[in-house]
C-alpha cells in the first residue's frame, strides 16, 4: 500500500535566493522562527509533522526545499535516489573535509529574512541527518541564536577522517566557537547511540571546542534498550518519534522544543 502524501494545506510556498541559490521556501506560523532543514528524501510526511509541531508550539517555521519532492512519502528507492543525487552536488559536497559548504550560504541568507520577518531577537535552526551539521554552520550568522543539529551525517563517514570531521570548516567552527565564549550561543546535538551514519568521534570533535554550549543528546539504541529501538534507528525527531511520555526520541523531542523556547523566548 502506498502511502499518502504529506498535506501541505496551510504552509505558504515561494522561490528564495541567497547565496547564489534558489530554493522554494514554505512557511507557516508566528512567533519566534525556526529554519526548519529537510531530511533526506525532502519534505517528507514526518519532516512535515515535525514542522506542524513547531508552528503548533508558537514558532514560525520556514522550511527550504533543497531537495526532493515535497510532500512525497520517504520509500527505500526515493530515498536512495536523493542521497544519490545529493551526494554529487557541489552545493552540498558531502564527502569534502574542512570544507565551507555553499549551501549554507543560502541557509544563512534564509535565517537573516527569517530573523527580519519574525518579532524576537534571533532564529533558530534545526539540521537532520544529511543536513545535521549544516545548522551550526548556519550559526556563523548572528541571526542564529539556537542551532540544533539532528543526527548530522555530512561529511558522510567513510573512513577515520571523516569519522572526527565536525561537518564544517575549521574558520566557521572557529567563530560558533568564539560566539559560544562571548556570545551566550548554545548548540544541541542529538543521535542514536548505535547509528554508524553517525559517528560519535564527530560529536566529540564539536564537544571540545564548544564546551558546555555543546548539549548532547544521545538515545540508547542498544540491544534490550528501553525505547525499543531498533540498532538501524537514525531518525531522532521524525520516524522514531512515539508520542507516549517517555519515550526517549519524543522526550528529545520535548527538550529541543524546550531549547528554542529557552533560546529564543
Amino acid at each position: 500500500m502506498t502511502a499518502p502524501q504529506a498535506d501541505l494545506s496551510g504552509w505558504s510556498v515561494a522561490p528564495f535566493t541567497g547565496g547564489g541559490y534558489t530554493h522554494d521556501v514554505y512557511r507557516k506560523g508566528s512567533g519566534p522562527g525556526v529554519v526548519l532543514i529537510p531530511e533526506i528524501p525532502g519534505i517528507h510526511p514526518g519532516v512535515l509533522a515535525l514542522g506542524n509541531h513547531l508552528v503548533d508550539n508558537g514558532f514560525t517555521v520556514a522550511m527550504p526545499s533543497l531537495f526532493g519532492e515535497p510532500g512525497k512519502p520517504a520509500t527505500v528507492g526515493y530515498t536512495l535516489a536523493t542521497i544519490t543525487r545529493a551526494c554529487v552536488a557541489r552545493e552540498f559536497a558531502a564527502f569534502a573535509m574542512n570544507k565551507e559548504r555553499p549551501v549554507s550560504l543560502f541557509l544563512r541568507a534564509l535565517a537573516r529574512d527569517l530573523n527580519a520577518s519574525t518579532p524576537d531577537k534571533g532564529v533558530g535552526v534545526i539540521g537532520q541527518c544529511f543536513t545535521g551539521g549544516f545548522a551550526l554552520a548556519v550559526a556563523v550568522d548572528d541571526a542564529v541564536l539556537a542551532p540544533v543539529l539532528s543526527q548530522p551525517s555530512v561529511p558522510l563517514p567513510l573512513g577515520r577522517s571523516r569519522r572526527h570531521d565536525p561537518g564544517l570548516s575549521e574558520s566557521e567552527l572557529a567563530t560558533v566557537a568564539d560566539r559560544c565564549a562571548n556570545e551566550g550561543l548554545c548548540a544541541m546535538a542529538l543521535r542514536f547511540s548505535e547509528d554508524s551514519a553517525v559517528p560519535r568521534e564527530r560529536f566529540a570533535a564539536l564537544k571540545e571546542p564548544l564546551g558546555d554550549a555543546f548539549e548532547v543528546i544521545e538515545i540508547d539504541s542498544g540491544p534490550g534498550n528501553v525505547g525499543g529501538f531498533g540498532k538501524r534507528a537514525h531518525s531522532v525527531l521524525t520516524d522514531e518519534v512515539r508520542e507516549v511520555d517517555g519515550q526517549p526520541a519524543y522526550e528529545a523531542r520535548k527538550r529541543v522544543v524546550e531549547f528554542l523556547a529557552q533560546r529564543l523566548g
